[in-house]
Formats: C-alpha cells, sequence, structure tokens
C-alpha cells in the first residue's frame, strides 16, 4: 500500500470512528431516544469503534512514516467508555431477564 493510499484509509477509518464513538456516546448519555433495543445498539456502536480505531492505528503504524495516532487513540478511548457504559446496562437487562 503506497503511502497516500494509507493515509486516506487512516483518515477515513479514523473519523468514521469518531463519529461512531460520538453516536454511542449520545445514546449512552440519553438512553430515551432509543428505547427498543438501545443498550445493544451502544454495544455494536462501541464495538464498531473499537475495531475502525484500531484498524487505523495498525495501517499507521505500520505503513506510514513517523505516525502520530493521537486522534485515533482517542477515538479507541472513546469505544472503550461507550462499551463499558452500554454493556453495564445490558449486563442488568440480562440479570433482570435471567431471574424473573
Amino acid at each position: 500500500m503506497s503511502a497516500d493510499s494509507a493515509r486516506r484509509t487512516v483518515r477515513i477509518l479514523t473519523w468514521v470512528g469518531l463519529a461512531t464513538g460520538v453516536a454511542g456516546g449520545l445514546l449512552v448519555a440519553f438512553p430515551t431516544v432509543l428505547p427498543v433495543g438501545g443498550p445493544w445498539v451502544q454495544l455494536a456502536l462501541g464495538i464498531a469503534t473499537l475495531v475502525l480505531a484500531f484498524r487505523a492505528r495498525k495501517i499507521g503504524i505500520a505503513e506510514i512514516e513517523g505516525f502520530d495516532g493521537r486522534l485515533s487513540l482517542f477515538a479507541a478511548l472513546l469505544g472503550f467508555l461507550v462499551v463499558f457504559f452500554a454493556g453495564q446496562v445490558a449486563f442488568g437487562i440480562l440479570v433482570a431477564v435471567a431471574n424473573p
């Protein structure tokens, strides 16, 4: 992969990862916006954020000389936060279903 192609790929993956992380964070902050399946959508957005951010970091570190991955690292941290808070709610739902 050429350096220009790698830069474009990293940029796209990072910004899409940030967008999914922000969407997941907004759903965590305002859970009533999506009443049905909310925690599962939040978990999916958090996992997508993690996958995109770490994929961007992998390509950036391997293909770009002097790669500065602070933005993709921020996306990964945002993904971890979304997964953490959405996971707590999803786990509570699973426990409530298992113990009627």
